[in-house]
């Protein structure tokens, strides 16, 4: 299997973790305050991953990575803050929908702070699933603007800049357990602040601490290996990738797999429309993937006949 097969399926375990996530992240919204659940989010897989990494040595990140590391912690601490908060009041694939416009995002911050280069067939796939997302997000086969909806909306534009600042860091020397224990870690200490102050009633108390915490302890040990199976498979993924836009529309697919948990555990039906926007959304990610396929075959090619 070459390197660009390799890196599909990589993503693809990487987004089936994903979803599963999404799915107990809107289970345990109902069991614990936003703040305290994006603490715990990221808490309890650094703790799994410093036992991982314990037989290791674990090495402090150089200056330069360090630098994208704790760019990459700002940008998912707060990328998971709205997305749980969005998840109180929106449907799981709605919420997981507007999460997931942060590859939409990609190219364009890549133009701007990274000096990519983006390809019009990547625009085009964009755009074409940036219009499925509007049709799976639309209520009633309108597309209402709320504060939820925003959240969502800002959740995805974080997304996109921990994905670009992993990409990044993943082309170090540093292993991708090390690489998330260290951006899940500083994300904890990002919302430590937020968290005591909104929760310092339940930190107050003890019995009721104990009591919240380990009454879903079990649901926080699965949703943080899915975590980990999560970014260690997107880590590997982006090692074999050429571009961090190549592989975004493929981040679509944790749609797919959402729609068919809300499906299977809240028994919601999907909408002739939203059922339109999903087809879209897989449309555009296969053609820009085979597209991106092509070029590059066509470019070995070529490089082989002028060689």
């Amino acid at each position: 299997m070459n390197a660009v097969n390799k890196s599909i399926l990589f993503m693809l375990m990487s987004t089936l973790s994903l979803s599963v996530t999404g799915l107990l992240a809107k289970q345990l919204t109902g069991e614990l305050s936003v703040t305290l659940f994006s603490f715990l989010r990221f808490l309890a897989p650094a703790l799994i991953l410093l036992v991982l990494l314990r037989f290791k040595n674990l090495t402090f990140p150089k200056a330069g990575t360090l630098k994208s590391i704790l760019l990459r912690a700002f940008c998912i601490g707060l990328s998971q803050l709205c997305f749980i908060a969005s998840l109180q009041t929106l449907t799981l694939v709605e919420g997981v929908v507007l999460f997931a416009t942060g590859p939409l995002f990609i190219p364009l911050v890549e133009k701007l702070f990274m000096g990519g280069h983006i390809r019009v067939s990547t625009l085009a796939a964009l755009v074409m699933a940036f219009t499925g997302v509007v049709m799976l997000a639309g209520v009633g086969g309108e597309f209402t603007w709320r504060s939820d909806l925003l959240l969502g909306l800002a959740g995805g534009l974080f997304n996109s800049g921990s994905q670009l600042t992993l990409y990044k860091v993943s082309k170090t020397d540093m292993s991708p357990l090390e690489i998330n224990f260290w951006a899940f870690g500083f994300a904890a200490v990002f919302l430590l602040p937020l968290t005591l102050f909104n929760d310092i009633d339940v930190f107050l108390k003890a019995n009721v601490m104990e009591s919240t915490v380990s009454s879903n302890m079990l649901w926080l040990g699965v949703m943080s290996l899915m975590i980990i199976n999560t970014q260690v498979f997107r880590s590997k993924a982006y090692q074999l990738a050429s571009s961090g836009s190549q592989l975004a529309p493929l981040i679509f697919t944790n749609l797919l797999f959402t729609a068919v948990w809300q499906s299977a555990f809240f028994d919601d039906r999907m909408s002739q429309s939203q059922i339109i926007g999903m087809s879209l959304i897989v449309l555009a990610t296969i053609l820009n993937t085979c597209w991106v396929r092509f070029t590059a075959h066509r470019g070995g090619r070529l490089q082989a006949r002028t060689s």
